[in-house]
């Protein structure tokens, strides 16, 4: 079995022009990520949650910039 990850948490940008990934500590490290990579002027345009469990990386949850509130 593969060790666990000091950061269970991944979020994965994408969009026209991007791709990249982001390792967390915490479930809500890795949304606060998100929330600022989505909103804005990024060109991000989803991004991918995966959790590290069990040895090894599941979807948590997929999430479209177009579906965020605005920001505060």
């Amino acid at each position: 079995m593969t060790a666990r990850p000091r950061k269970p948490w991944r979020v994965t940008l994408t969009g026209p022009d991007v791709r990249a990934a982001s390792d967390h500590t915490s479930e809500r490290a890795a949304y606060t990520f998100l929330l600022a990579a989505l909103r804005g002027d990024s060109p991000a345009t989803a991004a991918r949650i995966d959790q590290w469990e069990g040895g090894r990386w599941w979807h948590f949850e997929t999430v479209e910039a177009a579906d965020l509130p605005l920001a505060p």
